[in-house]
């Protein structure tokens, strides 16, 4: 979990003062029994660790606080997150720093790349701060890091996480381009709470982005993700389902929200595990290739084994449908 900063010092990043914990609003709620997990102590989480700080590089485990990473760290599983460590827009789940971003770092793609060939990764998975500071949403830079790491380590399966790159022309098509194995961007919410949860984005431009994906290359897996627990109905997730089909997504994600601190969108509920079985039942239902809906589920967790899982699934739909 990333420090919150002081916010009157001179450090040239915040964590969204404005979000500050008002009086009026509810206690947070008890974590139930299933939402558990132990702090990361294994000698494989300490390994992990020092791979990634002797590269220099940033995780998404460490800086959103996710719950899975003692996991995954032990069995040497990482989620890179590119270009920096503060982001340009303020999003009222994420843990993330918000500020003004400092210049890219050139030699990040082949400390990425070194890394993955280092923990002997099959699959990685690539994610970014959002970067509106920059002409292209840094598309070039997801560009060089998915190239470096196909030089250093050419059978390692890329999936990429991406921003909305929102207003930038040409971005998308750059990336799609470079040909990752798994084009990822969330839509982390249903719409109707876009405005206090995701004010910076917009939902039907998130939408239209993954479709985009799957019109340039349709042999690129997409994939997209949601938290529940933050007010959002029961028919506005399955509306949100039947919106994501339409543009030919292919693997779904939803987990539970977890506030990250008092001055992050409340829990409005914990969501049982028999309502996520529910959820994935549903999201087959609808033609989804792989689904997976628990309280622990993120974008990257077992993102590995269920790549697997996913290419198996296409190839069974293909010989099924000849």
């Amino acid at each position: 979990m990333v420090t919150v900063l002081d916010t009157t010092k001179p450090s040239g990043k915040m964590r969204h003062p404005e979000k500050a914990h008002r009086p009026d609003q509810p206690t947070r709620l008890k974590k139930p029994d299933w939402i558990r997990v132990k702090a990361p102590t294994s000698k494989g989480f300490h390994e992990t660790n020092k791979i990634v700080k002797s590269h220099n590089l940033v995780t998404v485990c460490g800086e959103a606080g996710c719950p899975n990473i003692g996991e995954c760290w032990e069995q040497k599983h990482a989620s890179f997150m590119i270009m920096g460590e503060i982001c340009t827009r303020a999003c009222a789940f994420c843990n993330v720093a918000t500020g003004m971003p400092g210049a890219l770092d050139k030699d990040e793609p082949v400390n990425v790349a070194k890394a993955v060939k280092t923990m002997g990764l099959n699959h990685v998975v690539i994610t970014s701060v959002d970067r509106d500071d920059l002409a292209d949403g840094g598309a070039q830079h997801f560009v060089d890091v998915i190239h470096a790491i196909r030089e250093y380590s050419p059978g390692t399966t890329v999936e990429i996480l991406t921003p909305d790159f929102l207003r930038k022309e040409g971005a998308l098509e750059a990336v799609v381009a470079a040909k990752p194995d798994v084009f990822n961007h969330n839509l982390e919410t249903v719409p109707s709470n876009y405005l206090k949860v995701r004010p910076g984005a917009r939902y039907f431009h998130s939408i239209r982005l993954l479709q985009r994906v799957k019109e340039l290359d349709p042999s690129i897996f997409t994939k997209s993700g949601i938290m529940v627990g933050l007010g959002e109905e029961r028919n506005e997730v399955l509306q949100l389902m039947d919106d994501l089909r339409i543009a030919d997504v292919d693997f779904l994600t939803i987990g539970q929200y977890l506030q990250p601190t008092k001055k992050h969108h409340e829990v409005m509920r914990f969501i049982t595990p028999d309502e996520f079985k529910s959820f994935e039942t549903v999201a087959y239902t609808k033609g989804f290739l792989m689904v997976s809906a628990s309280p622990l589920t993120r974008s990257s967790h077992h993102a590995g084994a269920d790549f697997e899982k996913l290419r198996a699934n296409r190839e069974a739909k293909l010989t099924a449908a000849k």
